[in-house]
């Protein structure tokens, strides 16, 4: 982990050694300067997260050192010295950006103080800029579909997202972009500026959902070493999408259930109560209600999350959209890997229309991008095709194929190997290995390696 670092710019020397020793003690890393020039030379050569600055330097003064760091990056958290006396400069020096000033002569303890809090600021500072970024990135997702069953599923989606309901629920086999409706939903919707933020319930230990979704504060549990804000409170005033909530396990169900009765909680290890406006988005592939026969899910949580459940149908049972949808990937993969592919074979078009999918759109996706990197010509054909879609048999022997003159990615084809391999087994990685006569550890490598894990 990147240590922090904090650079001291004082023009006496025992007082510089003395934070840089200190600073050191609490794990910095530090930088000394002992005059404005040197400072802006380390501002610019190092980025110092925080960087605690003398007012009175010789040559360049304190306040234009400040200045000039918050035109380089106003991210910089900047903290003052300053004499007894120097208040009305101090005050200035915030107008400006700084964060905070400390007076001369200081305790080191009240230093570490101011620093550490600077430092949690910095932390908020970063994730924000984080989920901004990912939401300027992100926008309505595309929903590819015109058959009637598609149509009403989005005239109701769009009513979820026009309205206020706080919980919505999709339902639906794996890899029927059951995210991609949350998505979608968010960003037609209200809430659209702030944040979407997903988490797979099935993919974090249930020793650390609770603290992953309410947060915690500092000394909660051993290795709590700062307080943290959760999910929750990071996505104030948007989306929290809960994925595979099916898998969640009993008790984290009851403190979910607390929370969506009045959005109010505490961190664990905190007293205070907390308040949020979140709308929660959960999905699952799994039948709750057999669920609930099995004591394996609350009853009452599943009725207050199904306030709107949204039903996403197998592919095969909107065939109308499939070649609409190899279309959209067709176009997606062209961009991605700079080809010129123009469409489908008549005979491959027959194929994928008359296949099952057992994968669903991800199936489909994996598919297509296969296609498109080992395809040669203007129309991806038959030969392009897995063997179980063309009714053949896929031996080892028979994935050779021949390179094409631009050449190709092998690990894009290994990847996609083992996408492949998961969707046809509902993502059951002892099944999948067998597929590829990979040994359960090797696989399981390769799907760290690629980041396939769920």
């Amino acid at each position: 982990m990147k240590k922090m670092r904090i650079l001291v710019v004082d023009d006496e020397h025992l007082i510089r050694w003395s934070l840089e020793q200190n600073f050191k003690k609490q794990g910095y890393d530090v930088l000394t300067a002992g005059c404005g020039e040197d400072a802006l030379r380390l501002v610019r050569e190092e980025q110092p997260d925080v960087v605690l600055l003398d007012i009175q330097l010789p040559g360049i003064s304190g306040m234009e050192v400040l200045e000039r760091i918050k035109e380089f990056d106003e991210e910089i958290i900047v903290i003052m010295v300053t004499a007894h006396g120097g208040l009305e400069t101090a005050v200035n020096a915030m107008r400006i950006g700084a964060y905070d000033y400390i007076h001369k002569p200081f305790n080191l303890d009240e230093v570490a103080v101011t620093i550490k809090k600077a430092l949690e600021t910095f932390d908020l500072r970063r994730e924000v800029a984080r989920l901004r970024s990912e939401h300027k990135k992100s926008g309505p997702p595309d929903i590819v579909g015109t058959g009637q069953l598609m149509r009403s599923i989005l005239d109701m989606m769009g009513k979820v997202a026009r309205s206020d309901a706080s919980t919505v629920l999709v339902l639906g086999e794996s890899g029927t972009g059951k995210e991609l409706v949350a998505k979608w939903i968010h960003y037609q919707s209200a809430r659209a500026e702030k944040p979407f933020i997903a988490i797979n319930c099935a993919a974090v230990p249930a020793t650390l959902l609770e603290s992953e979704l309410f947060g915690h504060e500092k000394g909660a549990f051993t290795d709590a070493k700062n307080a943290k804000k959760g999910l929750f409170e990071l996505a104030d005033g948007g989306t929290v999408f809960l994925d595979e909530i099916g898998d969640m396990e009993m008790g984290m169900q009851a403190k979910l259930l607390r929370f969506l009765e009045d959005r109010t909680f505490r961190r664990i290890g905190g007293g205070k109560v907390l308040s949020v406006d979140v709308r929660i988005i959960s999905a699952t592939n799994k039948d709750l209600i057999r669920s609930i026969e099995e004591k394996l899910f609350r009853n009452d949580l599943y009725y207050r999350l199904q306030v709107i459940p949204i039903f996403l149908p197998p592919l095969r049972e909107r065939r109308e959209d499939i070649l609409q949808i190899v279309q959209h990937f067709i176009e997606y993969f062209n961009r991605e890997f700079n080809k010129q592919v123009a469409g489908l074979s008549k005979e491959a078009e027959l194929l994928l229309l008359n296949y099952h999918w057992p994968g669903n759109i991800r199936e489909l996706k994996n598919v297509i991008e296969r296609a498109i990197i080992l395809g040669t010509g203007d129309f991806l054909a038959e030969d392009h095709l897995p063997g179980e879609i063309v009714g053949r048999p896929v031996p080892l022997a028979a994935c050779s194929f021949i390179l094409p003159p631009e050449g190709v990615d092998i690990d894009a084809v290994e990847k996609d190997l083992i996408r492949q391999a998961l969707d046809t087994t509902d993502w059951n990685q002892s099944k999948a290995a067998k597929k590829l006569n990979l040994g359960i550890d090797a696989f399981r490598y390769r799907m760290k390696k690629f980041d396939l894990i769920k």
